[in-house]
């Protein structure tokens, strides 16, 4: 049994306040595998205190001198890729095969950003004027369960290179994973204060640093809901927001397209990290004439998949990461069924031979987009079929939903597949494959949030622009 009793603040690990406990559990076959010791409003306050104090400091640091805190950063989490490997497949359920190379864009975060800042001018004349691009703050960083350690590099090195300072909530039911994060960031030396972590419930302990006047921005990654409650709070204090929030991702599938190639490719953006992906394209809009040969090539991909425990090197989709998020997958699916959907294959229940939070990978047919299923994010592996007409109709749909966080388009001709990605409201649209580019912004329309980040786009989320006039500067 795992017991996480420590928080991180001001550069050491120490006993939280607080003395609630919540479990930790299994996601592959739901028992219990530990307890987290939950800090409270006391001891956000400690580590927003801690960050305060360390601001000035690192807020007058240069260039390289941030530059050599990132590739510190960097190097010490490569020694704990194994064990936190080992941790998220225990924790969170996801198949070690793929967990495996998201290890990998963890520690390349701090590299990432180390590129972004490696140019980046923080003055800039303008005329007679000087401009400053100054750090903004303290920042509160809050993540979501899926991918925990993801998130804390990506949003660390961001605030590091800005010359921030950071309180972070994470997930608690990713407290294993955190803990085994945090205790190797330690051993990259950064100066007391500028990391501080503090595991919580997200309406206690995320709900204070929301509301806190020290906190001059938040970077959260989570639910609509949450994040519009962020937002609400943080106009008590005017903070500046970066919210990266749900999606209902449109893969648009042209009338050329050659299905045997692109189906995998579809159902692969679909399943993203077992169906619990903010971007993952969970509607696959499909031409009306070319809908039963799709849906036979879908159905065919989705019956070879491997679902199966967690730390089977062949498995491709885990099982959902908590009791309450089996419930609400299931509902979905029902929901579907009630409201005509037709099942292609999966369904409710478990997978055969299978128990835990596992759900059936399901795909359903004969969807239309004003179906519950088709408008909210279900967060598992669910998907849906849905017909189009004409190349117009088929962005009409894409473009109609509360959403707009990442699409997909494919076709033959590469040159139609641009114009029709141009067409589409969304932060990011992937043409022809499934791709990432840590330079490019990442963030969404309408209810997918506010801010990018990731490159220079994140790292300007950061910072606030300076305007100094005088008749001379100095050299």
């Amino acid at each position: 049994m795992h017991l996480i009793d420590e928080i991180y603040i001001n550069g050491r690990f120490e006993t939280p306040i607080g003395t609630d406990f919540s479990d930790l559990h299994n996601p592959a076959t739901g028992a219990v595998i530990g307890k987290v010791r939950l800090g409270n409003e006391a001891d956000a306050d400690r580590a927003i205190a801690a960050a305060k104090a360390a601001f000035p400091a690192i807020a007058a640091t240069t260039g390289q001198q941030r530059l050599e805190m990132l590739h510190a950063l960097h190097d010490a989490v490569i020694p704990c890729k194994e064990e936190l490997l080992a941790a998220v497949v225990e924790e969170y359920g996801g198949p070690v095969g793929i967990m495996h190379n998201w290890m990998d864009m963890m520690g390349h975060n701090f590299l990432a950003m180390a590129e972004a800042l490696k140019n980046y001018e923080f003055v800039r004349p303008i005329k007679a004027t000087r401009v400053e691009m100054t750090p903004v703050g303290v920042v509160g960083v809050i993540t979501p369960w899926n991918s925990n350690a993801g998130f804390i590099t990506n949003k660390l090195a961001t605030a590091v290179a800005a010359g921030c300072t950071t309180v972070i909530k994470p997930s608690e039911m990713s407290a294993l994973q955190t803990d085994i994060l945090i205790r190797a960031l330690h051993k990259a030396g950064l100066p007391d204060g500028i990391l501080n972590v503090v595991n919580g419930r997200g309406d206690v302990v995320g709900e204070h640093i929301s509301l806190h006047q020290d906190i001059a921005k938040i970077s959260f990654t989570g639910s609509t809901r949450v994040g519009k409650r962020i937002w609400r709070n943080g106009a008590e204090t005017m903070k500046r927001v970066t919210l990266e929030l749900g999606g209902k991702s449109p893969t648009v599938i042209l009338d050329d397209a050659d299905l045997n190639d692109i189906i995998p490719l579809a159902i692969a953006a679909g399943f993203l990290n077992s169906g619990q992906a903010c971007v993952a394209g969970t509607r696959i809009l499909i031409p009306r004439p070319m809908m039963k040969q799709a849906e036979d090539a879908a159905i065919a991909v989705v019956k070879a998949m491997v679902v199966d425990m967690p730390d089977n090197p062949q498995s491709q989709i885990g099982p959902m990461v908590s009791q309450a998020q089996y419930d609400r997958v299931q509902g979905y699916i029902h929901k579907g069924i009630a409201e005509g959907a037709r099942v292609l294959i999966g369904g409710p229940g478990h997978p055969e031979g299978l128990g835990g939070y596992f759900v059936r990978p399901t795909l359903f047919g004969d969807v239309t987009n004003d179906m519950t299923i088709a408008r909210e994010e279900i967060f598992g592996p669910v998907l849906c079929l849905i017909a189009y007409d004409s190349e117009e109709d088929a962005i009409t749909i894409a473009n109609d939903t509360d959403y707009g966080l990442q699409a997909y388009v494919f076709s033959s001709d590469d040159e139609r597949a641009y114009r029709v990605a141009r067409q589409i409201n969304a932060g990011r649209v992937l043409v022809n494959g499934l791709f990432h580019e840590p330079q490019a912004p990442f963030g969404g329309f309408k209810q997918s949030g506010l801010g990018r980040e990731f490159g220079v786009f994140g790292l300007e989320t950061h910072l606030e622009p300076k305007a100094i006039h005088a008749r001379e500067f100095p050299a």
